[in-house]
This record gives C-alpha cells, sequence and structure tokens, in this order.
C-alpha cells in the first residue's frame, strides 16, 4: 500500500531512507559554507594592524570592514527565504557562493579601504544567503526521524569560528600576508559550488508573490541599527548616547516591521512560523541562550589577559579548551537526546550550562591549569549539547511551506543574538566595574570580570523560562526519542 506523504518536515516513519548520504554530504556542505560566513566575521580582527598601514588609514578605521559584513549579513538574511522561494533554493545557493567567493577574491586584492569596504558588503550578500538557504535544502529533503543527525553537523561552524578566528587570522597575518586570509575562501568556495550542484536537488521556484520592498526595508533597516548598537559594545569606551540612541531606532523600525509583516498579504518574511511553540521558544529562550554563549569567548580571554595578566598564546591555549569540550560532547548527543528527550535534556542541561558559566565566575590565579581546564571544559560541552538539542526543536513538526520563512527567521534570530552576545559581555563587564567599588573590593582587578560571568549566568537561567511550557514530548519525533 502506498505511504501519504506528511506536510510536516520529511516523512514520519523511520526506516531506511536512499538518500541519507546524500543528506550528510549536503550537510557537511551547509556546515562548510557556516564555517566560512562565521569565519569571516572575526578572522581579519588580529590582522587590522597590518592591513592599516597597507592601506594608510588608522586601525580603528579597518573596524568598518567588520562591521560592514556583520551589519550586511543582518540585512540581507531576512530575504533568504522569499529568495529561495522565487528563484530555487539551488539557485539561490549556487549564486550566493559565487559571490561570496568572488568578493573573497576582490578583497584579497583591494588597495584602499573604501574598495576594501565596499567589496565586503558584496561579500556579506552571498554569505547572508548561504547558510539560511542550504539550511532549506536540507530540512526539505530530511526525514523527520533523521533531522538531529543532520542538524548537529550545523552546529560546529559556529562553535568552531569565533574561537578560531582571530588566532588564524593572527597566523596567517604573521606568516604570510592577510591578504592570504581571503585567498583560502577561493579553493573552499570552488569546492563547495561544485559539490552543491551535484549533491542539491534542482527545485523549481515555488512562488511568484512580489517583493515586500516595505518589510524589508524597516526590518533590514531595524536589524542593521540593533547590530550597529551591539558592535559600539565591544568600543573600549562605550558610547552611551550613540548606543541608546541606535537601539531606540532599531527597536522601534522592528515593531513597525513585525506590524507591517502581520497585515501584508505577501510579506517578506512570515510570521507564520512564530505560531508554532518549539519554534517560538527557540527563538525567544533560544535567543537568549546563544546570547549568553556568544558573550562567552569575548569575556574569557579578556579575563585571563586583564584580569590575571596571562599572554596572548596562554589564553588562547585555555579559550580551546572550550571548543574541545565542544567536540567531545558531540560523541554522547545523539544517544542522550534519544534516551531521554528533547524537553528534559534542555531543561536539565541548561542547569548544568548555567553553573558552569557561574563556575567561570571561580577562576582565578589561585585556580590551578587543570581546574580551570575542567571548569572550561564542562561548559563547552554543555552548551555544545544545548545547542545541538535548541536546533533540532526548532524545525520540530514544522510544515513543509513553513520552512522557507522559518528558516529565514531562525537565522536572523541567530544574527542578533550573535550581535548582542558581543554586547552583553561588553556591558556585563561594565556592570562589574562599576559594583566591584560597591562592594568594597577595588584591589581586586578581576571581580569585573567574575561579576561579569555571573550576569551572564543569570540570563542563561531567564532563557529556560520559555522551555519550561513545552509539550513534554515536543521534538521527539525529530529526536528519534523511545516512547
Amino acid at each position: 500500500m502506498r505511504q501519504e506523504s506528511s506536510p510536516t518536515l520529511g516523512p514520519r516513519a523511520p526506516g531506511h531512507y536512499p538518500g541519507r548520504q546524500r543528506n550528510t554530504l549536503i550537510a557537511l556542505l551547509v556546515a562548510s559554507a557556516f564555517f566560512m560566513e562565521n569565519l569571516d566575521g572575526t578572522v581579519i580582527a588580529t590582522a587590522i594592524p597590518t592591513m592599516a598601514r597597507d592601506f594608510a588609514v588608522l586601525p580603528a578605521d579597518l573596524g568598518l570592514g567588520i562591521s560592514a559584513y556583520l551589519l550586511t549579513l543582518g540585512i540581507f538574511i531576512p530575504i533568504s527565504g522569499w529568495m529561495a522561494e522565487r528563484f530555487g533554493s539551488r539557485r539561490v545557493f549556487c549564486c550566493a557562493l559565487i559571490v561570496f567567493t568572488l568578493a573573497s577574491l576582490a578583497c584579497a586584492l583591494a588597495d584602499s579601504l573604501p574598495a576594501f569596504v565596499a567589496l565586503r558588503v558584496l561579500q556579506g550578500i552571498g554569505g547572508a544567503m548561504m547558510v539560511p538557504v542550504g539550511r532549506l535544502v536540507l530540512l526539505r529533503s530530511t526525514p523527520q526521524h533523521d533531522l538531529m543527525r543532520v542538524t548537529s553537523m550545523l552546529i560546529w561552524p559556529g562553535l568552531f569560528a569565533p574561537v578560531l578566528g582571530p588566532a588564524l587570522g593572527g597566523f596567517i597575518t604573521t606568516h604570510a600576508s592577510w591578504r592570504w586570509i581571503f585567498y583560502l575562501n577561493i579553493p573552499i568556495g570552488v569546492l563547495a559550488l561544485v559539490g552543491a550542484w551535484l549533491l542539491m536537488p534542482a527545485q523549481e521556484p515555488r512562488s511568484e508573490r512580489p517583493f515586500d520592498w516595505k518589510g524589508f526595508l524597516w526590518i533590514g533597516s531595524g536589524v542593521a541599527c540593533v547590530l550597529w548598537s551591539a558592535e559600539l559594545c565591544a568600543q573600549p569606551v562605550l558610547p552611551v548616547p550613540r548606543i541608546a540612541l541606535g537601539l531606540a531606532i532599531g527597536i522601534a523600525l522592528l515593531l513597525l516591521g513585525v506590524k507591517h509583516l502581520k497585515h501584508h498579504p505577501h510579506p517578506m518574511l512570515s510570521l507564520q512560523p512564530l505560531r508554532q511553540p518549539p519554534f517560538a521558544a527557540n527563538i525567544f529562550g533560544g535567543s537568549l541562550f546563544r546570547m549568553s554563549a556568544g558573550a562567552v569567548p569575548f569575556v574569557l580571554p579578556l579575563i585571563f589577559q586583564v584580569g590575571y595578566g596571562m599572554d596572548a598564546f596562554r589564553a588562547g591555549q585555555l579559550v580551546l579548551i572550550v571548543f574541545a569540550g565542544n567536540l567531545a560532547m558531540k560523541l554522547f548527543t545523539t544517544p542522550l537526546i534519544k534516551r531521554f528527550g528533547l524537553r528534559p535534556i534542555l531543561l536539565w542541561n541548561g542547569v548544568l550550562n548555567t553553573l558552569a558559566l557561574a563556575a567561570c565566575a571561580l577562576i582565578g590565579p589561585e585556580m590551578s591549569i587543570g581546574s580551570m581546564a575542567v571548569v572550561l571544559f564542562a561548559g563547552g560541552m554543555s552548551r555544545s549539547l544545548q545547542f545541538t538539542a535548541l536546533n533540532t526543536l526548532a524545525f520540530a513538526g514544522m510544515l513543509k511551506a513553513m520552512l522557507g520563512a522559518s528558516s529565514a527567521l531562525f537565522s536572523t534570530a541567530s544574527q542578533l543574538a550573535l550581535g548582542a552576545g558581543v554586547a552583553l559581555g561588553a556591558v556585563t563587564i561594565r556592570i562589574g566595574e562599576w559594583a566591584a567599588p560597591l562592594l568594597a573590593c577595588v584591589q581586586a582587578p578581576d571581580l569585573a570580570y567574575r561579576i561579569a560571568f555571573v550576569v551572564v549566568a543569570l540570563v542563561s537561567l531567564v532563557a529556560m523560562l520559555d522551555l519550561l511550557g513545552l509539550e513534554p514530548d515536543a521534538g521527539n519525533a525529530e529526536s528519534g526519542t523511545a516512547r
């Protein structure tokens, strides 16, 4: 008897799936694109002094190169769903790879700051299309019971790239040239393009709905203002008036954009996926978790170098222990989630993650390197498990018709959380600097960073409130949890 296909994500019945190997390769392909996109957001940070000399500008001016790229990602990610529906997923993904790769080549050949910034904008446009559209292809071709396995492959780039980026950029700049930072994208981009054309199914355009220019302007401008304010938070001296103005304008634009999207007959970005409780919990509570996780790579190097006087190399080694924990957890993630289910894992592991963040406040010169390593390794394991569980939950039971909008919404929220994570780290340090004298501990230079970790841990704890309302069996079909 012919089996009916499900309107939700993938086939419902487990069993042999002929495209399993292809889905694995597509997942690795999208993960590679995700890695390039994330890496290029941070990799030039340590190359800025050398690039400034070549461009004959001040190092501070090179911050435009980082900001232009990250802001462009935030502006154009929301339209990725419409692009995929209008022109076909494989076509858009391949074009995005071409734009990103050619822009990387042009960045390597740039001879002035204005040209470099303009090319970083072009690179950001390509990057904005790669991951949401690639994830959409994966979601459409993956059976429901196999979702956790393939989505877990998309986690490591987001965990690894922020840690590896500055170190890799410094190594390349020291031993070769900063231009090789961008040359390295070319062979990866070419291989990814060939792989995408061979592996991804050729999907015809699914919609001819017109482009919602007003929605794009409201949402894109709002996201840009919020991310710009987050960028300002990372400056040594906080420009509070500019941050407040940027946030106020950004939030106002986003509210206007949401109102427009709710009433427009063909919105640029449908908000219907938010009616699904698992997805809504992922967007709101999940974003708070991602903010707390994003603050860690920002605060840890500062507490080691500024608070404890370590050199950059030793601080970098300790930060890499966090990533070692991320990788080690991959061996246990699937068995744990299948055994206990998504909701229990998210709640209990959320508590462990909060405790691990709070434990970072106990790290100090008096603690042995071994004890530090245990705290950092355990925190890395906990955050890796939480990321995988959240990403699996996000698309649980999602209707196929909503996959384009849900992928774009998910990527937009993740991009905002990424920027907000750095801002959270910077703001919590300022809170610590303000609170330290009140605690009569002015002589403790590391106290501000300890307080920062306590605040970040509290944010992680608040993130769990959304998860409490989930159904006990939420996401069990996607995770393969035994009933």
